[in-house]
């Protein structure tokens, strides 16, 4: 291994893989051989070997976490935009048929029964 430093110095998969008794990296010599490698190896490998690469990789990790991002939002306004149209038919329903005519505190009653709709339909109080 002195020679890592020379010009001429080569190192391949099979060796690699002898002299470090590397894992997940499997060489194959010959007809449908190859190297092979579990993917965060690859990735990381193919990274260090190549700049453009590795920004494009890092350029790829951001847009893909801000489509997720944008898509959460989404759900979260589709929802909250359900609960809204919703809320007058919610009300109205539990006014008209779960709280009994003559209690007084029929407010209290209401926003239990109203987070307890809540809780059912999207599984989360208004306080959550």
């Amino acid at each position: 291994m002195f020679e890592a430093g020379s010009n001429s110095f080569t190192l391949s998969p099979s060796k690699w893989i002898d002299l470090t008794d590397a894992k997940g990296v499997i060489s194959k010599r010959g007809k449908n051989g190859g190297t092979f490698a579990h993917q965060d190896i690859a990735l990381e490998f193919a990274s260090w070997i190549s700049v453009e690469f590795k920004i494009y990789l890092l350029k790829e990790f951001k847009r893909l976490k801000q489509e997720e991002f944008d898509t959460k939002q989404l759900e979260w306004n589709l929802t909250r935009t359900l609960a809204k149209v919703n809320y007058h038919i919610h009300t109205a329903a539990i006014k008209e048929n779960l709280i009994p005519k003559n209690i007084d505190r029929s407010s209290f009653v209401y926003a239990d029964e109203a987070d307890l709709l809540n809780i059912a339909l999207f599984g989360k109080t208004a306080n959550t």
